[in-house]
Formats: C-alpha cells, structure tokens, sequence
C-alpha cells in the first residue's frame, strides 16, 4: 500500500504551522532571557544559573511526564502547557514595567520549564499519532526544518526588537507565541493511542500502579534496547555539557568578540540556517548512509566546530563555526528522535521518552552552571578546548556499540526481562519494522 503524502495529512499540516509560529516565539526567547539577565547583572554566571535551574526543575516533569502523555489526551496536555507558558512568559514584561526584578526570572523559568519538559515529551509521541510509522523521520525532518527557519528569523528579529525595544519585548512575543499554538490545537485530532490488545490490557489497579512507576517502565525499556541503552548514556555526557552552549555563544560574541544585540541575533540566526540544512537533509543522509555513520559523523562535526571557536577571534569564523555546530547537534537530534519512535511501541512512547530526557539531562544544569563559571573565569578557548575532546571521546566510545550500525532499527528488540514492567509489547513493534527498515 502507498504511503499517503504529509501533504495530504490536514492533522499534521496545521500542527506544522501552529509550532512553527510558536518556534519563532521562542527563538526570541532564547535572545532576549540571556540578554535581559546580562543587562541587568552583567554575569555569565547568572547566565548558566538561570538555565541551570530551569533545566533542574523539568527534571521534576521528567519524572512524571511520560506517563501522563501516555495515559491522558495528549492534545489537551500540548495546550495545557501553552496556556501556562502563554501566562507565565506574558508576567515579564509586565513586572518589568514596573519594577525589574531578576528573581522573577528564576521563578518564570522554574515554572516554565516544567511546563516546557511536559510539552516536548508530549510532542514526541503526537507525531506518532499524527502520521504513519514509515513516515516518521521525514515528519520530525520537516518539522524540525520549519522550527530552525524560525531560528533563522527568530534570532535575528529578537537582536533587533531587543537593540530598539529593550529584551522584554522580545519577550513579550515568544508569550504571544504560545496563545498561536494553543489556538491551532484546538483543531487538530490525533489519533488514538495504540494500545496492547483487550486480552493484554492493564487493569485499572495496574494502571494506577504504573502512573506511579512509569518512570521505571520506561527506563527499563532503554536498558533493555542496546541501541537506546547506548544513546542514553553517551548522550548524558553531551547534554551535560551542551546545555549552557548557547549562553557561552552569546557572551563570547558579546564580551569576548565586543559585538552588540543586533550581531549576536544574526550570528544564532545563522545557526539556525546549520539546523535549518541538518532538518531537512536528515531523512536523505539517513537514507543514504544510515543511522551509524550520521550519528557519528554529526558528533565529530560538533567537535571540530567547538574546538575552533574556542580559538577565534574573529566574527565571521565564529559565526560558521556555531553554525557547523548546530547543524551537527540537530543531525544527530533528529536522528536520535526518530529512531526512538521507530522501536518503541505507541503506548509506551510518552514514559520511554520522558525517561530518555529525564536521565540524560539530569546532570545538565549542573554542567550548564560549571560551564558558564568556568567561561566566565577563564575566557572562552580553555573550556570549549575540553568540550571538544570530550565529544571526541563520545564520538570513539559510540563507535564500538550498536550507534555505529546502519540500520539499528532493524535489530533493537528488546532484552528478555527479569519481572514484568507493563503490559506485553506486540512482536511487530519491538522490532520496528517499517518502510525505512525494508529498504
């Protein structure tokens, strides 16, 4: 049977376009919130702190948010999480009119992020309900290409509106942004979360029980998948280092390079042109090389590119270089997304993928805060020289587990468990046979 065109999928269409709008809302954020702390502080430190604690606290829906996506109506939660970023982000502005305060920040972020962890787990598994399985990658490819137009313009736009407006503004937008998503939501119908046969089925003392212990059920999963076992892990040690990069990009334009708004939103603009490329040729390089090689391939590329930055003085090469390197991180992102929501089944999408962020973001803020510390103390080219080796290693490591593999999708079947965890997962889906693997 031929594959209907995304095209044709009025369902995913509008989800396409509502998220992109709201992407550009938040490439304004990801300017203005760092730019508005080192306004008012000065400090890299509190640069990292800030996105220290927001990435501490959606650890907290981490924990929780899978199994809700997994269990409640998934579109409802996607606008339950933009009416609450649509308010919590809309207070900045509006108390910063009247008297600036650097602490409500860290209570925004705080409860935004929490808001924000629940949102993207629950995106993961709309995708899967949204299209067919042999249509995944090029799903999360165009979605992922549309999102980094937004970065292309959203940055840009952001130093502009920030250099004339001041950074609440911009703020302001990326509030905006969330009350667009929430209203597109209201006219999409997802499909219905496949679940395990009548026969199989939990019953409700069991699901009581697994709204307790999804968390687990959805780590064991991970354990039990060498090729998801693998990626949990290495990706740990990226993501503890790689979330601060941002802020480390922002002040070194700013106070290592001496640039101002307008050119540090250009220069994550382009960066958003590296993700823009990576987004849309990943279902292609996938196609053609295979997961292994674009994986690591892409890690390697994020190396090299860290490494040079770290050692330029000059605009025009850093530029590229954070551009390179948003290219490799989003080659590598989508097609670690996508080969998680190849194997997993449809009714444990939501707890394996809040398990996945859960563990290898949860030595993030802490890395974000170190990292940012250490740039502030030591200058830009000592730090990222060390990120670069250690994405180096990660590089090697991944080389001798099932990451290196063209297909893994063809051989991820999960390891026999030792005591039941949920319900028994179809044949079929475990092994992720779609039209991806045949080819």
């Amino acid at each position: 049977m031929v594959a209907r065109s995304l095209w044709s999928n009025r369902d995913f269409s509008v989800f396409w376009a509502v998220q992109a709008l709201s992407e550009v809302g938040n490439a304004f954020s990801l300017v203005a919130l760092p730019l508005l702390v080192l306004h008012t502080t000065g400090s890299a430190a509190q640069m990292g702190l800030l996105t220290a604690v927001a990435g501490a606290t959606s650890l907290l829906t981490g924990l929780v948010g899978g199994t809700w996506a997994d269990r409640f109506d998934r579109r409802r939660l996607l606008m339950l999480c933009d009416a609450a970023r649509l308010v919590l982000y809309g207070a900045i502005p509006v108390c910063w009119a009247l008297s600036p305060q650097i602490w409500l920040l860290y209570v925004v972020m705080a409860l935004a992020s929490l808001f924000e962890m629940l949102f993207k787990i629950t995106y993961v598994t709309a995708v899967a309900n949204l299209v067919d399985k042999e249509q995944i990658v090029a799903a999360n490819g165009r979605l992922e290409a549309t999102n980094a137009i937004a970065y292309i313009a959203g940055p840009a736009l952001a130093g502009v509106v920030a250099g004339f407006f001041g950074p609440t503004a911009a703020v302001a937008i990326n509030a905006g942004s969330f009350g667009i998503s929430l209203v597109g939501l209201a006219f999409i119908r997802f499909r219905p979360i496949a679940r395990p046969p009548a026969n199989e089925a939990e019953s409700k003392a069991a699901r009581a029980q697994d709204l307790r212990s999804g968390f687990r059920v959805g780590a064991a999963f991970l354990w039990r998948t060498p090729v998801l076992r693998a990626l949990t892990v290495l990706l740990t040690v990226t993501t503890f280092l790689s979330l601060g990069m941002t802020d480390v990009f922002i002040y070194h334009l700013r106070h290592g390079l001496g640039q101002d708004e307008r050119t540090v939103g250009y220069v994550l603009a382009l960066a958003g042109t590296g993700t823009c490329v990576a987004a849309a040729a990943t279902a292609w390089l996938r196609r053609s090389w295979g997961f292994g090689p674009c994986w690591l391939g892409a890690m390697s590329l994020c190396s090299v590119s860290v490494l040079v930055l770290g050692g330029t003085g000059q605009v025009s090469v850093a530029a590229v270089t954070i551009c390179l390197y948003s290219f490799g991180m989003a080659l590598a992102g989508v097609c670690s997304m996508s080969l998680r929501q190849q194997v997993t089944p449809d009714h444990l999408l939501g707890r394996v993928t809040s398990a996945f962020w859960t563990i290898h973001g949860s030595l993030a803020p802490l890395g974000a805060a170190l990292l940012t510390a250490l740039v502030g103390r030591l200058g830009t080219r000592g730090p990222l020289t060390a990120v670069a080796v250690v994405f180096l290693a990660v590089v090697v490591a991944a080389a001798f587990t099932p990451i290196r593999l063209r297909r893994p999708e063809q051989t991820a079947v999960p390891l026999p468990q030792t005591r039941p965890t949920d319900a028994p997962l179809p044949r079929e889906e475990s092994h992720g046979d779609d039209a991806e693997a045949r080819r």
